[in-house]
């Protein structure tokens, strides 16, 4: 990989000037990724790290799930699934473990804890890929076995971003008798256009406005990767499968554009290191082509018609400003029981790394509605 990375040639000045990272990534910034990767980035080091976390497989309908699992140790944690989405994986959510192992007090005076469990979703990381016509209900399913079966808890809560939040909700919604807390920073529903919100008799507080504002040109100019993924998936997977920088532009750029523009800042952990950290789990992992096929294989994943869950396990909503896509409190309540609704100021759509210290504290507010 590192000589890959050292021997791959970049064009010596942009084609055109000062557009910034207005039509992908930046050259420069790229060059800079390169040369970070080549010079300092130790992949060694990472490994070590993430060596020394409690690791496991498991088969369950003949694939391979990798997951970490991570216990508290005390008597009365709940259990913790964290789901990740595309271009993330496990690492996203690592730095959270200590936070959520050890035991800390709710907003109402409650002592909780968790067992954490994050697994790779099917065709990510070291999960196997799954059949051509699998879906994200179908890892929903598996991922209910793991916990209930595998693992053997009764009941646990859940939390899911991007693509995570669509099996976090399909377990919340059909899963409801192990599935009794649901955490979401993301829906799977396509956020509601303006008229439609006017229609709701919705209005946008100044936080909603700029998080809708950052929604509508995320809409405008950032979706050619959804597109292409979920037409091409092979196009695309193929021609990135053995090129690591060429990954490191696709995935670097989504990073870089959906992140909060004072990423590295204020405890965000979005940094070089970080993005080659993702970037060389996808290319070593050689999972780059199946993790994109996800997009084909669910073409429906994000729905447009609302529909509010049957379940009374408690809901809770994290908003970070900078996220790609947006929904007020109104339109969340539309999905499922909301008990909680938090707004960030700081942070974008890779809020475990970009404000971690906001999402583990509204995670930790799962202790107050969780009844097992």
């Amino acid at each position: 990989m590192e000589a890959l990375v050292k021997n791959t040639i970049l064009p010596a000045h942009p084609e055109y000037v000062g557009l910034g990272n207005s039509f992908g990534i930046d050259l420069d910034a790229l060059k800079n990724l390169q040369n970070t990767w080549t010079s300092k980035y130790s992949w060694a080091a990472e490994q070590t790290k993430f060596n020394q976390l409690k690791q496991y497989t498991a088969t369950i309908e003949g694939l391979t799930i990798h997951f970490i699992h991570e216990k508290s140790g005390q008597p009365d944690s709940i259990p913790l699934l964290l789901n990740h989405g595309w271009p993330s994986s496990f690492q996203d959510f690592v730095p959270l473990i200590p936070g959520l192992k050890s035991v800390s007090t709710t907003p109402s005076g409650k002592n909780v804890s968790f067992n954490v469990v994050i697994p790779s979703l099917p065709g990510f990381m070291f999960s196997s890929a799954p059949p051509q016509n699998w879906t994200l209900q179908d890892t929903a399913r598996v991922f209910n076995t793991l916990m209930t079966e595998v693992l053997g808890y009764k009941t646990y809560a859940a939390y899911g971003t991007d693509w995570g939040c669509v099996i976090a909700y399909t377990l919340y919604s059909k899963y409801t008798t192990s599935l009794r807390a649901l955490a979401l920073d993301y829906l799977p529903f396509f956020p509601l256009s303006r008229d439609q919100l006017a229609a709701e008799g919705i209005t946008l507080n100044a936080f909603g406005e700029r998080a809708y504002e950052i929604y509508e040109h995320a809409l405008a100019t950032g979706t050619g990767y959804f597109v292409e993924q979920n037409t091409e998936p092979n196009t695309i997977g193929l021609a990135l499968y053995d090129n690591p920088v060429g990954q490191l532009a696709w995935i670097g750029s989504k990073i870089s554009i959906w992140s909060d523009p004072r990423a590295g800042t204020n405890g965000s952990l979005i940094n070089p290191e970080t993005t080659l950290t993702t970037v060389s789990l996808y290319y070593l992992t050689q999972c780059f082509v199946s993790s994109v096929f996800t997009y084909a294989q669910n073409p429906n994943g994000f729905m447009t018609t609302y529909s509010k869950a049957n379940t009374d396990a408690p809901l809770l909503f994290s908003a970070f400003q900078f996220n790609n896509q947006y929904w007020p409190k109104e339109v969340v309540a539309m999905v499922g029981n909301l008990v909680s609704y938090t707004e960030h100021d700081f942070g974008g759509h890779f809020s475990a790394l970009d404000n971690p210290s906001g999402l583990l504290s509204d995670l930790r507010k799962i202790g107050d509605y969780f009844k097992a």
